[in-house]
Parts: C-alpha cells; sequence; structure tokens
C-alpha cells in the first residue's frame, strides 16, 4: 500500500521506489494487490500509460521524457513477474482504506 498526506507526504519519486522495492520483494510469481491514492502509479496501470510510453520511446503525450523512468522500468519489470491487481483509493477523504494506506506509510516513515 502506497499512500502520503501532509505533513508526512511522499512525493512521487518516493511512491514509485515503494512499489519497485515491494514487488521485488514479494516472491516468485503471486498475485499482488497494490492499493495507492496516486492516480500517477495506479493509472499508469489501469489506463496503459506505460504502453505508450514505451511506444513512444519513453515520451509523454507532450513528447516530453517521462520522468523517473528508470523506476518505472523496474516496476514494469517486476509487473511482468507478476500478477499485479491495481486499486486506487480515495485521497485524503477520510476513506477507510486510504486512512489504512497512510497509516502504514506513515509507519514506514517513522521506521
Amino acid at each position: 500500500m502506497v499512500s502520503g498526506n501532509a505533513p508526512h507526504t511522499t512525493n512521487q519519486r518516493m511512491e514509485l521506489q515503494a512499489v519497485a522495492e515491494g514487488l521485488a520483494a514479494v516472491p516468485g510469481h503471486r498475485r499482488v494487490h497494490i492499493h495507492s491514492d496516486s492516480a500517477y502509479i495506479v493509472n499508469c496501470f489501469l489506463e496503459g500509460w506505460w504502453d505508450r510510453w514505451e511506444k513512444n520511446g519513453w515520451r509523454n503525450s507532450q513528447k516530453k521524457a517521462v520522468a523517473n523512468r528508470d523506476l518505472w522500468e523496474r516496476i514494469l519489470a517486476e509487473t511482468r513477474r507478476h500478477d499485479v491487481v491495481w486499486h486506487k483509493v480515495a485521497g485524503h477523504s477520510g476513506d477507510a482504506m486510504n486512512e489504512r494506506v497512510d497509516g502504514l506509510a506513515r509507519d514506514a516513515i517513522a521506521g
């Protein structure tokens, strides 16, 4: 689960890093559920952004280089190793799943 909320918010790179490391830690070919309030991450897979990025030489719709390409490529490699199910949870709304995700993120930040 990946989330962030002020004042301990995570930036997009940190969220991608968390997904990459989390997927890498899962052994073998497993079904993995990723819950995140980040449209940046979830929509990439639910809406097929990464497929367009690869086909366009890692350029976005404005023809600019896709940010964080190194992490996106790591995540893509892991999603090909697992059966990943992406879940978008409501952000900053008091949604029970978002609160759970945010609590786990805060615990991770606290160490």
